[in-house]
């Protein structure tokens, strides 16, 4: 009988340790000549995986981005780019050293930043509410405008702006930690052993690891986040790129925050402008206790759907070539829905913004608050990158 296929939320798909893939890393290895020596693990993503070390010259706490062998090398340049004197107020993750890893699955690119606390998708997922305070709402979303200007103003689209992609810093107070101390106050590395399914008696490869790593848990439910903590990095620039050097089509932002020109225009190339959808539906997120676009699974035409719903009918050529539209509206682009199946920008605001604070006693937006801000997160939301 063959063994079902099982993936964890938590753990990277053990199958990508494979030649290109991932580099197998334990804890208390040390990359590098010795320099960094490997305490917790952070997390992972599709072209890598993180980790908490310790750095030996300055003993101190910092975080290892290891690339897989066929990842973009690229955003080890970019990182150092963007991140000039004043990287405190770019909200940029300093970059304090690069190298190579070679390993069994090839030569891996690995970044060393300051650690983040965790990323702002974890946080209000660790909350019951998945609420911010108001006053930490408006703080983050200055902070990730800045950012976004900032990585603009130097040539670059980021390219995958979500939630998951905004981290919190970590207070400088971790350096006063011994490892002994950071494993009493966040507990230790949890390890499960990695086992063949295969039936094969045969040791696992060499570029697979003995076990697999549970991330540690650094942060703090997002209603418990304070104004003091409320500080921002924009990290993970893997598919950043220079809309004047490079033509790129395809966009990698999740779907729900995906801008409708990589659907109605495959071809034509991205721009800064693309940011921009995904900025207006982040930032609906920062204020609200869920995102925008409802669905993380729904397919495309239904997130296109309520795209209409919030902005009226796209432009005709585009509206033309939608061949499902007829599910959703008339010729005249009216719903087809009973009105109170139709989610509009104020129901939105209403029911997802206001309501579930008010229910938490938490403080809500006044009349005027909301009309500004409901005004330039429509403004964004604009169908054609140029408007």
């Amino acid at each position: 009988m063959s063994m079902p296929s099982v993936s964890y939320k938590y753990i990277e798909v053990l199958e990508d340790y494979r030649p290109g893939g991932y580099h197998p890393v334990q804890i208390n290895d040390t990359l590098h000549h010795d320099r960094y020596q490997i305490v917790h693990k952070l997390g992972h993503g599709t072209f890598s995986t993180a980790w908490l070390a310790l750095d030996r010259n300055s003993s101190t706490y910092v975080a290892v981005k290891v690339g897989t062998a066929d990842a973009d090398k690229d955003e080890v340049d970019i990182p150092s780019r963007l991140a000039m004197a004043d990287t405190d107020e770019t909200m940029i993750p300093r970059v304090l050293d690069c190298f190579i890893v070679k390993g069994p699955n090839g030569s891996h690119p690995c970044l060393v930043t300051t650690p983040a606390r965790c990323s702002l998708i974890d946080t209000k997922d660790a909350s019951d509410s998945g609420l911010f305070q108001l006053d930490v709402a408006r703080s983050l979303t200055f902070q990730i405008i800045k950012a976004v200007a900032h990585v603009h103003s130097r040539g670059y689209a980021h390219g995958d702006l979500h939630l998951g992609n905004l981290l919190l810093r970590l207070p400088a107070s971790l350096n006063d930690l011994t490892i002994d101390q950071l494993y009493a106050k966040f507990g230790a590395p949890k390890l499960e052993p990695i086992v063949r399914l295969d039936g094969s008696v045969e040791p696992l490869p060499a570029g697979v690891p003995s076990h697999a790593i549970l991330p540690v848990w650094l942060g703090l439910p997002s209603d418990d986040i304070s104004l003091s903590d409320a500080k921002l990095l924009l990290s993970d620039f893997g598919v950043a790129f220079r809309p004047a050097d490079k033509a790129k089509c395809e966009s990698n932002a999740p779907l729900v925050v995906r801008p409708p020109e990589s659907y109605f225009e495959p071809t034509k190339r991205l721009t800064f402008e693309s940011d921009i959808w995904s900025l207006s539906c982040l930032i609906f997120e920062l204020f609200a206790h869920r995102s925008l676009i409802d669905g993380i699974i729904a397919p495309q035409d239904d997130i296109t759907a309520q795209q209409v719903h919030l902005q009226g009918v796209p432009p005709p050529e585009w509206w033309d070539k939608w061949d499902k539209r007829s599910e959703w509206f008339d010729g005249k682009g009216q719903a087809l829905s009973n009105e109170r199946d139709i989610w509009s920008w104020d129901r939105r605001f209403k029911q997802w913004v206001q309501e579930p604070r008010k229910s938490e006693g938490m403080e809500t937006l006044n009349s005027e608050e909301a009309a500004a801000l409901l005004d330039l997160l429509k403004r964004m939301l604009a169908w054609k990158p140029e408007n």
